[in-house]
């Protein structure tokens, strides 16, 4: 199952006003009938080991500086997929993510037909990231997570078709 990293093609304006940051992978799948949805929540559940080991890392780190180890707002009722709070959702689009004192994010799963399918492609699924930093903090924080975040966007990609 190849993943291409791709130009993104959504409105960051709209999405997330002034993002200094934007990457996108897509995979094309066989699954006629899936939605944005059922994709991204294919994406988050059951995370590799590695990965669950470096959110804990990354929760013990953030700690001591306020930072959220996950986008629930306490109190605040909302539709969640793993620990990303649903900012808006069609059957084609799902836009996910948080803002915090570092920085904002969003991650947008798109699900479209294939204009030319690979041999029994119906559909693609894109994954798009944006993030726009507020302080040295956020800079870091994204500087430090960048490889590690253009490793497993690509395996949370495979889950959704796999």
């Amino acid at each position: 199952m190849r993943v291409d990293e791709v130009t993104p093609n959504v409105d960051s304006a709209a999405l997330l006003a002034g993002a200094q940051f934007a990457d996108a992978f897509r995979i094309a799948t066989t699954r006629p009938d899936l939605d944005a949805r059922h994709a991204t929540e294919a994406m988050v559940a059951g995370q590799p080991r590695w990965f669950e080991w470096l959110v804990a890392l990354r929760n013990l780190l953030v700690a001591p500086f306020g930072l959220k180890t996950s986008g629930a707002t306490e109190g605040v009722a909302c539709d969640m997929i793993g620990i990303f709070p649903v900012v808006s959702e069609t059957p084609e689009r799902l836009v996910a993510g948080f803002n915090d004192k570092h920085l904002d994010f969003r991650l947008v799963v798109d699900v479209a037909p294939v204009d030319i399918a690979p041999a029994g492609a119906a559909r693609s699924i894109t994954a798009t990231t944006l993030v726009l930093t507020h302080n040295w903090l956020g800079r870091t924080y994204l500087a430090v997570i960048m490889p590690f975040h253009r490793l497993i966007v690509p395996v949370m990609l495979r889950k959704a078709v796999g």
